[in-house]
């Protein structure tokens, strides 16, 4: 939960005081504590998030200050305190738009404590409403999400459709960095599900002694420190789609009780008895080859044939040809986009480096090169020098490759040529091999051209 800014406006110390305390005893309330309304005035750059107003301050008028208040941000919630019983009072308040309006008596801090919590709650509403309106108003459609005209990348658009028309579960496959979660949204996005949820889980990322709460959810008191319920993904995913990204990192254990979920429909939170329907499409992804997890024994078989329903394979950056060039100009434009920079272009001696560069880290690897490169560059045009690739592991891109030894050793040869400027004599002694071997290579390399 984030933490709540408020601010308390009450010219009695030792009331405004008690106030304080009481809210502060919340852990997730920030509360800063101010005698008059001007104190109160000055300090709207702080963005509180509510504000609890004192009906008599020295300096000014609640009705006033409230007024003051609506016409610099007419969204901050406003909660009235008052020694004034009259019932007039408290609805021309409310209708002035306070949220609340509480008589002072010696309830008033449990009082302000639940109608914070209630506001906190509706806050709460509107920014997920707010994000999923955020998330909508991006257009989904394949040609701005996944960006490419390869035959290789056409063949993932037909896969997609398909999906788009039913409920089948799908998995998706592809080395890291080939975009598996965008295509997961295109899909979702596309779908009669898009007005409801997408939730992604990266199970890479979450540690296994807690992953069975945030699949579930979890009651209070379920295990040490669960001192709220918990809501788990299953839940939250009704209605939508529930991406789950690196499946094989699942653990066998959880994996069978994935299954009767799966099987069911239904979960049962950690230390609760109810079991809740839930109806979400599933979306897994992965960068091994789950047939052959199976096989090792790291997943289980029934499962793997409940989740894989409509395969779509990504191909690496690499087998998408000019796709690269698509792409870098896609994220040229969405850098100087967002850092209100002029148009920046590529240079052909770029665009050559670009084309001919393996990018083992795909296409996440490309977006960081053309960040950086947009920062190098003299602000009009990319150059090839403008291009730093980090890689440090280059060479085991080649051994994924089925080849000879023979084109195996051509390669790294040509590697470390192209990384010490053609001295021979260095690469020589970095490889370990005699010089004749280079020149040989080199020689061989001449004639067939």
């Amino acid at each position: 939960m984030a933490i709540l800014k408020i601010f308390l406006v009450e010219d009695d110390t030792y009331f405004g005081e008690a106030l304080k305390y009481y809210l502060k005893l919340n852990p997730e309330f920030d509360i800063h504590l101010f005698k008059t309304g001007k104190e109160c005035l000055n300090n709207l750059y702080l963005k509180p998030d509510i504000i609890c107003l004192d009906f008599g301050l020295p300096d000014i008028t609640g009705n006033k200050l409230m007024a003051k208040i609506q016409e610099t941000n007419n969204k901050i919630p406003i909660i009235i305190i008052s020694g004034q019983e009259e019932i007039q009072i408290a609805v021309n308040f409310l209708k002035a738009g306070a949220k609340d309006y509480i008589v002072k008596s010696e309830h008033t801090k449990d009082l302000l404590w639940n109608a914070i919590i209630k506001i906190r709650e509706n806050l709460d509403l509107v920014n997920q409403v707010e994000e999923l309106k955020e998330e909508l108003e991006q257009i989904y459609s394949f040609e701005k999400t996944i960006i490419g005209q390869s035959d290789a990348i056409k063949k993932v658009f037909n896969k997609v459709n398909k999906s788009i028309n039913s409920n089948i579960n799908v998995s998706i496959t592809g080395e890291t960095g080939t975009g598996k979660e965008v295509v997961a949204k295109a899909i979702h996005y596309n779908s009669e599900r898009k007005n409801k949820p997408f939730i992604a889980i990266n199970m890479a990322a979450i540690p296994k002694g807690l992953m069975e709460s945030e699949f579930f959810g979890h009651e209070v008191g379920a295990f040490t420190g669960a001192n709220t319920r918990n809501i788990g993904k299953f839940e939250q995913a009704n209605g939508g789609t529930i991406f789950l990204d690196e499946i094989a990192e699942l653990d066998l254990n959880l994996q069978s009780k994935l299954l009767r979920v799966l099987q069911e429909r239904e979960v049962v939170r950690l230390g609760g008895t109810a079991k809740i329907k839930f109806d979400a499409r599933l979306i897994i992804a992965t960068h091994k080859d789950l047939a052959q997890e199976v096989k090792k024994g790291n997943f289980r078989e029934d499962l793997y044939y409940r989740i894989m329903g409509l395969p779509i394979d990504l191909p690496p950056l690499r087998e998408r040809g000019n796709d690269i060039l698509l792409l870098a100009k896609y994220f040229i434009d969405l850098f100087i986009k967002y850092n209100k920079m002029k148009a920046i272009s590529l240079s052909k001696e770029a665009k050559d480096k670009l084309i001919t560069y393996p990018f083992p880290g795909n296409i996440r690897e490309l977006k960081s090169v053309i960040d950086l490169a947009c920062v190098m560059s003299d602000g009009k045009e990319i150059f090839a020098d403008d291009l730093t690739f980090n890689n440090i592991n280059t060479t085991d891109f080649f051994l994924s490759e089925e080849k000879t030894l023979k084109e195996y050793t051509a390669e790294i040869i040509a590697h470390y040529l192209k990384k010490n400027n053609n001295d021979i004599l260095k690469t020589a002694k970095k490889l370990d091999i005699g010089k004749s071997t280079i020149y040989n290579l080199v020689k061989s390399s001449e004639n067939t051209k």
